[in-house]
């Protein structure tokens, strides 16, 4: 994950402010919250590329032996992301192993699935391939004054509606309603002459 300028700033701040709290200015917790938010956003975009490189490699697991290379690309690159072998995995790689890259690939999954089951065995956590959910930050300890305590404010992005409108509430407006039809202008009044 990288960080804009922008953003390293906010976070210098904010651990700053965590090793010396002193109560923020509300610009300062704004930021902080925002930055949060974007940190939430760029956690759950990766757990959906992990998501989305999963089935992709099933997909191509499945299309074997036509898929052999996109197959061995996408598992190398799973691999890479923390990916666990599945014994589909195992079973293809030896039903390949007589190219090179998939003999090497399949030594290199062995190992990997041998130290798994030795960890489960063991009651250790394996790795996890996708990020693990943590809950959002709404308030920074020490961000607001003493002499004040109101209530954590929630981010300034505009909330999505996870449900259909309930009778009562306001509906979702027309294109019509947003963006009126545009008039005509008026045509310039004559002028009369005085007789």
């Amino acid at each position: 994950m990288a960080f804009s300028a922008d953003e390293l700033r906010v976070l210098r701040r904010a651990l700053a402010n965590a090793l010396h709290p002193t109560p923020l200015p509300e610009e300062d917790v704004q930021d902080c919250l925002r930055l949060a938010g974007a940190v939430d956003e760029a956690a759950s975009e990766a757990g959906r590329l992990c998501a989305f490189l999963l089935a992709d490699l099933a997909r191509y697991r499945d299309a074997l032996p036509g898929s052999l290379s996109g197959y061995l690309e996408l598992l190398q690159d799973a691999l890479a992301a923390g990916y666990d072998p599945r014994p589909d995995d195992l079973a293809a790689l030896r039903a390949l192993r007589a190219g090179p890259v998939a003999a090497a690939l399949l030594e290199r999954c062995q190992v990997l699935a041998e130290r798994s089951v030795r960890a489960r065995l063991a009651g250790r956590a394996v790795s996890v391939t996708a990020p693990a959910p943590r809950s959002r930050l709404l308030a920074l300890p020490g961000g607001l004054s003493a002499a004040k305590e109101p209530e954590p404010k929630a981010p300034s992005r505009p909330a999505v509606p996870a449900r259909p409108a309930a009778p009562g509430e306001r509906p979702m407006p027309k294109p019509s309603e947003v963006f009126p039809p545009r008039r005509r202008p008026a045509p310039p009044p004559e002028e009369r002459a005085v007789s």
